[in-house]
């Protein structure tokens, strides 16, 4: 059949059109993958291609308030190996395991696995920059190191519980390296090398470095001028007394601020793994509950004024020994009792049947709306991990009998931390703040603060009227009562000393107490507030006054003396007791005669030097205070 020109042209153009239709959409696709798709599909490939050596973040610094490092970082390589850039496995096995202190065969199993990129570990994993310059001497082709550290702690055990440690892989396990892990762990850098389907290195295509992003550091209200004081007393009170465990907190009353933590048994956050998990687990002044004692007897005083139920110089009770509530005798500490007594003495002498008559004043009621409202049996807030509520009595099924034994701190349980803000609420002029640790979140490219952490008051619980008399019944407690042991000359310390005994499965064990002290200073304007437990002292009388105040005494002239507080006058004078040795002001001795000299009665000793008729200089200055039979050294001149 003959085809006309006429239809051939009209196939050809169909043809024709359809090509150009079929090259054009092939345009158009090859158009879209080059210049809409082609940067994802050579991320893609180069995801294929691409080997990973991480580079991990130095994590964030913790810090005291004064930029003293508390926990920092050492650098600590890692060595990884790609087997199949690996040229001779047998070779590069030999020289790894000679350096890394391993087997032969267990580095020829790192070196021929099949995968794209091994890590050697742990023989490999954050080692020394020395061992890892050994590595890269080596010259090893396909053996990589990357950028790692490990957390370091300078000072050892020194607040070990409160800074907590890291594990293998710098991630926070315990304490403020776990609670704050989110702020301090930083985000992960690497290197990306680029090999072929065979493992060789891709030499046209450069490597891609991303760096690591450092987290923040972390700066603390801890103050470790105040720290090394409480350790060192604590490390003191360990090896005098043996104790189950002993507690400290040190905290400025006007703000919340911890300035020191610390309590025994305590561990290396480097060498956590050589001691019982219960110790490092147990941040004991936050975690631990027990039965306060005495010194809970300052929320029912605090109750009492607020509640104008006590009149503390005109009030008198008496005092035989015992008290009988709903048929139940409560025996005083002192055998015999106090006598006849003010209030004031109630408190200087920590009399127990004197506070079961306040807290009859006060009821029930009022009693345990002010034991909430100083915020036992709830948690303060703090910023650390593992903080215990205590025990209260259910308010419901208290009888006469719970409502008096809680009005002396027996029967109850409470934490530490909950003393330190309570009675630092009574005595800083009535205001309950939430305890911190961590202060400010700081940049460490910039040094600038990110973050700033400012005090919570979570209420105003007495007056300032109330907390003027609350101050004065404690300083008194210290100067005249059970607490002289922390009295420190010059600084008003006020403070109530704690003895309650230990219970076990529902009984109380013998010869087996708490001794405690909290003390404040200066008692017109309180800077500090510290806080001791001491458990089962051994080889001593188990008192409050006897153990703990002293140590406090120690820790509070100290502290004070460095945070540069003045001393102030009009203290309430110390009663003396046959312990004491008395307290004299020494005498104007500039002037003086040789033969004046001599006319002194003072039971004081001389230092004399110089060749002149004259007493030209005295040190201490006249007026100061000075133990009877201490040395004043003066010197002779002429005038």
């Amino acid at each position: 059949m003959r085809v006309s020109g006429v239809t051939v042209r009209k196939r050809l153009l169909t043809v024709l059109v359809i090509g150009i239709l079929v090259f054009t959409i092939i345009d158009v696709r090859l158009g879209y993958v080059q210049f809409a798709l082609g940067d994802m599909l050579t991320e893609k490939a180069k995801g294929l291609w691409s080997r990973n050596i991480p580079f991990e973040p130095e994590r964030g610094k913790i810090l005291d308030r004064n930029g003293v490092a508390l926990a920092t970082n050492k650098s600590a390589p890692t060595i990884f190996v790609m087997p199949r850039q690996v040229e001779d496995p047998v070779k590069t096995a030999e020289k790894l395991a000679a350096v890394l202190n391993m087997s032969k065969e267990k580095a020829y199993q790192e070196v021929t696995k099949a995968t794209s990129i091994q890590r050697i570990s742990p023989e490999g994993r954050k080692i020394s920059p020395k061992k890892a310059e050994e590595v890269r001497a080596l010259g090893l082709k396909g053996v990589y190191i990357g950028e790692d550290s490990k957390r370091y702690y300078p000072f050892g055990s020194y607040l070990s519980h409160v800074l907590g440690f890291t594990g293998i892989d710098n991630q926070g396990l315990m304490g403020l390296e776990s609670y704050y892990e989110d702020e301090l762990s930083g985000e992960g850098g690497n290197v990306q090398l680029y090999s072929d389907a065979k493992g060789k290195k891709m030499p046209d295509i450069a490597d891609d470095y991303t760096n690591p992003v450092n987290g923040l550091d972390l700066k603390l209200t801890i103050d470790s001028r105040i720290q090394t004081i409480v350790e060192r007393e604590l490390d003191n009170a360990q090896a005098t007394y043996n104790p189950d465990g002993v507690i400290a907190i040190a905290m400025n009353p006007n703000n919340g601020q911890i300035l020191a933590m610390s309590s025994r048994p305590t561990f290396d956050p480097d060498n956590y793994r050589n001691v019982p998990s219960e110790v490092y687990n147990r941040n004991l002044p936050v975690w631990s509950a027990y039965e306060p004692g005495s010194t809970f007897k300052i929320i029912t005083l605090a109750a009492a004024l607020q509640e104008k139920k006590v009149d503390l110089l005109k009030d008198h009770f008496y005092d035989d020994g015992a008290t009988e509530v709903a048929g139940t005798i409560l025996h005083c500490w002192k055998r015999g009792g106090h006598g006849s007594q003010t209030f004031l003495e109630v408190v200087q002498n920590s009399c127990n049947p004197g506070f079961v008559e306040l807290g009859e004043r006060l009821g029930k009621e009022k009693l345990f709306k002010y034991i909430d409202d100083f915020g036992f049996g709830q948690k303060t807030g703090i910023d650390l991990q593992g903080e215990g509520r205590g025990l209260l009595f259910n308010k419901d099924k208290v009888g006469p009998i719970e409502q008096a034994t809680t009005a002396f701190g027996q029967g109850v349980a409470v934490t530490p931390i909950q003393q330190v803000a309570a009675v630092a609420a009574a005595v800083n002029g009535g205001t309950l703040y939430q305890p911190y640790i961590a202060k400010e979140w700081i940049d460490p490219k910039t040094n600038k603060v990110i973050k700033r952490q400012s005090p919570v008051a979570k209420r105003k619980v007495i007056s300032e009227a109330t907390s003027k008399q609350v101050r004065y019944a404690l300083e008194s407690v210290v100067a005249k009562g059970s607490g002289k042991g922390a009295f420190v000359d010059g600084y008003r310390v006020g403070g109530k000393t704690g003895t309650a005994q230990k219970a076990k499965n529902g009984r109380y064990l013998e010869n087996n107490y708490i001794v405690s002290f909290i003390g404040f200073a200066p008692a017109d304007h309180p800077e500090l507030i510290i806080y001791l437990a001491v458990d089962n002292p051994k080889g001593t009388v188990q008192f409050g006054g006897v153990v703990a105040a002293p140590i406090v005494g120690k820790m509070m002239e100290d502290s004070l003396r460095t945070l540069g507080v003045k001393p102030r006058s009009k203290q309430i004078e110390k009663e003396l007791t046959w312990l004491d040795t008395p307290v004299l002001e020494a005498p104007d001795l500039v002037g003086m005669t040789k033969k004046d000299l001599q006319e002194q009665l003072v039971n004081l000793k001389l230092d004399v030097s110089g060749t002149g008729d004259k007493v030209v200089s005295q040190a201490p200055a006249a007026g100061t205070k000075v133990k009877e039979g201490s040395t004043i050294r003066i010197y002779m001149g002429e005038k």
